[in-house]
């Protein structure tokens, strides 16, 4: 058997859909899992009701329409990472939590976009890393899918994953989106005011890439492969029932407007 090859232990979450609260709440005190225990968890997960999800710093309050989003049945949420909003309804989220090693934010933000890289090759889609400016993009109305930002997944091209990462208390989150087919464009319907002479450039999908759309236990296979792989050849599943308490303990800080709707 080949040495562990990280420098900690790995976990393996899938866990059922959820609502948009309780998936950043779970992201959140699996964070603080990671500080407490010195494991790495990487998560994957679905939404149970299409949600707008923005980030950390984004400005939202004066750019989208709360009525316009409630009469197309979509519930919002602000993210603990930063970056562009998104629509979770045809995409699977991942997540990984694990201790701060003394890696900077880009060495681990590319190492797990090896794992990433790894899975979905392992599902047949092939990704490389997008260059471009150091620099983020503003936080705006446009959707997080519109370009990629350096570093982020594409395939063809085209942006395939958009993650983020935050840092806190010894442990960092890192969490992104893989889409399995495009709605992205839909979002530019939620702003308050349209935007003019706007050309939406289409992102990758797993539908458009593969010809069909792979299910979450397929994607969730791809990625524990992935994660033994090149992890920990010992990985072991983690049950979202040994973290729920705590999750539903962090649930209200998401339920919060005033964390919603606070920029």
């Amino acid at each position: 058997m080949h040495p562990r090859r990280s420098k900690c232990r790995w976990r393996f979450l899938v866990a059922p859909p959820r609502s948009g609260a309780e998936n950043m709440a779970r992201d959140i005190a699996l964070q603080s899992r990671a500080a407490k225990t010195g494991e790495a968890v990487f998560s994957i997960y679905s939404w149970n009701r299409p949600t707008l999800s923005f980030g950390r710093n984004q400005p939202a309050r004066w750019l989208y329409d709360l009525d316009k989003i409630r009469n197309a049945g979509i519930d919002v949420v602000r993210r603990p990472t930063g970056g562009r909003a998104i629509l979770h309804h045809r995409e699977f989220t991942y997540s990984v939590t694990a201790p701060i090693d003394g890696s900077t934010l880009q060495d681990t933000y590319s190492h797990i976009n090896h794992i990433l890289q790894a899975g979905l090759a392992r599902l047949g889609v092939l990704v490389e890393a997008a260059s471009g400016a150091d620099r983020a993009e503003v936080p705006s109305v446009r959707p997080c899918f519109e370009t990629p930002a350096k570093g982020e997944l594409i395939a063809d091209g085209a942006k395939l994953v958009g993650s983020a990462q935050w840092r806190e208390d010894g442990a960092l989150l890192q969490h992104g989106s893989i889409l399995v087919d495009d709605d992205q464009s839909s979002l530019l319907d939620l702003s308050v005011m349209p935007i003019e002479n706007y050309r939406w450039s289409a992102p990758a999908s797993l539908h458009s890439l593969l010809g069909r759309a792979p299910d979450v236990g397929e994607v969730a296979k791809a990625m524990l492969d992935a994660v033994r792989s090149l992890e920990d050849d010992e990985v072991t599943e983690l049950a979202e029932a040994d973290i729920r308490a705590e999750a539903l303990a962090r649930v209200p800080q998401f339920l919060d407007e005033g964390w919603t709707w606070r920029r």
